[in-house]
């Protein structure tokens, strides 16, 4: 435990996965119940090849190496959300193909760059699973400054995410601009995504805003209880992964989701006994 107020690198960890361990689910909780579930899997695939594009520039130009792959990772990761966006208005009564098509596309040039980079590396690999040693100084506020932009949104549109994510009819005839708070919405997604994959990988990111909103739900009685709920459940998942994966060696990424898919299990055990059903 001590070690990490030693070193910096472990410092900045620490203090990342506390942003990212409730940031994560609570804009999950708007990720499982508008049913996108799908479409934050897609996002983490599109970092994947944006941090494989920036790796294989940095390899053609080597003053470009020095570049951390994972801020082109968020740009692609918001370019591919208002592709997602833009594809859901063409397919209206087949949204989920949107995502299953830029999911596939970005995988497919994702191998692509990584081929032409010569194929894996170990900064690969830390990108995929996560590692401890992943944020820096300038990282970490980085970090801190789009977790509060983030936050401070979901705070402001609150209401018009909640109204659209229940009764999205209703809320049109309102007067909420449905397709705007919708692109804000997968842009503020691709962005959580961005910020959780130094900790979790890219790979596992998904299952960090999913999984503790999926335990939640056996326990939460109102909305507001899971938020609540989910953010305590992802915030303890990550920090305990987090000091396991450091004394035990292990990829952070796998630790966590591995916890969040333990206390899911629990959950579902629990309530099941106590005969209570999911929100």
């Amino acid at each position: 435990m001590s070690a990490f107020w030693t070193y910096e690198f472990l410092r900045y960890s620490l203090f990342t996965s506390m942003m990212i361990g409730v940031l994560a689910p609570v804009m999950g909780v708007f990720v499982v119940v508008r049913r996108m579930s799908l479409m934050a899997d897609a996002l983490s695939h599109i970092t994947l090849t944006g941090i494989a594009f920036s790796l294989l520039i940095g390899r053609w130009h080597p003053p470009a190496a020095a570049w951390n792959p994972v801020y082109m990772g968020m740009v692609f990761a918001v370019g591919g959300s208002v592709l997602i966006d833009r594809l859901r208005r063409i397919f209206m009564h087949y949204k989920e193909a949107a995502i299953t098509i830029i999911l596939s596309g970005a995988i497919g040039v994702g191998v692509v760059f990584i081929s032409l980079a010569d194929g894996f590396n170990t900064d690969l690999f830390s990108y995929l699973f996560g590692s401890v040693s992943a944020v820096s100084r300038t990282d970490f506020f980085i970090i801190l400054i789009l977790s509060s932009v983030v936050l401070l949104l979901l705070v402001l549109f609150y209401k018009e995410l909640f109204f659209l994510s229940f009764d999205e009819e209703q809320a049109v005839a309102s007067g909420i601009p449905r397709q705007r708070i919708h692109a804000l919405f997968i842009v503020m997604t691709a962005l959580v995504i961005g910020l959780s994959m130094q900790i979790v990988g890219i790979l596992l990111v998904s299952a960090l805003m999913t999984l503790p909103v999926a335990a939640a739900m056996r326990f939460a009685g109102s909305f507001k209880q899971l938020f609540i709920y989910a953010a305590v459940i992802g915030e303890v998942c990550v920090l305990t992964g987090l000091f396991a994966a450091f004394y035990l060696d292990t990829a952070p990424g796998g630790t966590i989701v591995l916890l969040n898919t333990l206390v899911l299990v629990l959950s579902i055990a629990v309530s099941k006994a106590a005969g209570k059903e999911a929100v």
